[in-house]
């Protein structure tokens, strides 16, 4: 099978060739190009197509890849709400993601911003550079002893419920599906959780419910000082709600690896950009907020969990064997 690698980094290409020496029948095109209806058209003549999250497959990209032979889109990530789902099944095209590569590095990665942004790392690390050994403006907090909020406790959210139990907080979490592997959880409705919560972190897909479902209401509800991390998915948060929250000083710290405006972004060099109407220019102007760019998932392990599963649902896919549990449907 002749695949090929849209929007395909460095990284993407060191990390799918060191597993592709166990998939001999697989053929690898790596493009520096991202996947859209202009460049689907690269992929005559491979049965396959690969991309990651930033990537939009709307239905028109969908369709000039099925009248150019594709039949299999790979997502090199877990979530899809990127892909026209609809549109892939009218063109026969089977969608296949990987939905568990390291739950751990995004989750750590999540831990890693709560703690910056409550230590004010970011803030200690740039005046230690400029020789000011001053703890002006450093105060921070203990997460000992207090509440952290899991909203979604699938398997990344889980992999924090852990990381948190192991900070020796109270564990509370709101998901539609209780997780019966975590017996320290207590589970509470969304309103009670965002209430009693000293850290929130956000670890659920996003759908039509759960768009926007930080907002001026539920931010209302959230404890004074509170901590709130997003590794998840940008539109989960109403970014111009969150700006004014910030602004009111609700927040201690708010740490973002993904946000509303990143498709523009993520993985790209814009040194050389003025962004002059930007939503993140605005949110990296405040002292109390990190942000990175969507690389919860940005490990060794991680990638090399990515690439593994990527090749063996191209696989199964040719041999007629398709990994239920890793199609979208």
């Amino acid at each position: 099978m002749k695949i090929i690698f849209y929007d395909a980094k460095q990284y993407d290409i060191d990390s799918f060739e060191k597993q592709r020496k166990n998939y001999p029948d697989i053929e690898s095109v790596y493009l520096e190009a991202d996947l859209t209806e202009d460049t689907a058209r690269l992929a005559e003549g491979c049965e396959g197509v690969c991309a990651f999250v930033s990537s939009t497959i709307t239905g028109s990209v969908l369709r000039r890849l099925h009248e150019h032979g594709v039949k299999l889109l790979l997502m090199r990530c877990a979530g899809y709400n990127n892909v026209d789902i609809k549109a892939a099944d009218k063109y026969g095209i089977t969608v296949l993601r990987v939905p568990g590569y390291s739950p751990e590095a995004v989750a750590e990665h999540a831990m890693a911003l709560a703690l910056a942004v409550t230590r004010r790392i970011h803030k200690g690390y740039i005046k230690v550079r400029e020789n000011n050994f001053s703890l002006n403006g450093l105060m921070g907090l203990d997460f000992h002893g207090k509440t952290a909020g899991i909203i979604g406790t699938g398997r990344i959210g889980a992999a924090m419920c852990r990381i948190c139990h192991g900070f020796g907080m109270r564990v509370i979490a709101y998901d539609v599906y209780q997780n019966p592997d975590l017996d320290f959880v207590k589970y509470y409705p969304l309103s009670e959780v965002l209430r009693e919560s000293d850290l929130i972190s956000l670890h659920c897909p996003l759908t039509e419910a759960s768009y926007h479902l930080i907002n001026t209401e539920t931010i209302s509800l959230m404890k004074e000082n509170v901590v709130f991390v997003n590794t998840s998915r940008g539109a989960l948060v109403n970014t111009e709600d969150l700006i004014k929250g910030i602004r009111s000083r609700k927040f201690h710290g708010v740490g973002l690896d993904v946000y509303e405006e990143e498709t523009e972004n993520v993985f790209e060099n814009r040194q050389e950009d003025i962004l002059e109407s930007s939503v993140t220019a605005r949110l990296l102007s405040f002292p109390n907020v990190i942000v990175t760019s969507h690389q919860g998932f940005f490990t060794e392990e991680a990638l090399a969990a990515i690439s593994r599963t990527t090749l063996e649902n191209a696989c199964a896919f040719e041999r007629g064997r398709i990994i239920k549990e890793n199609q979208v449907k």
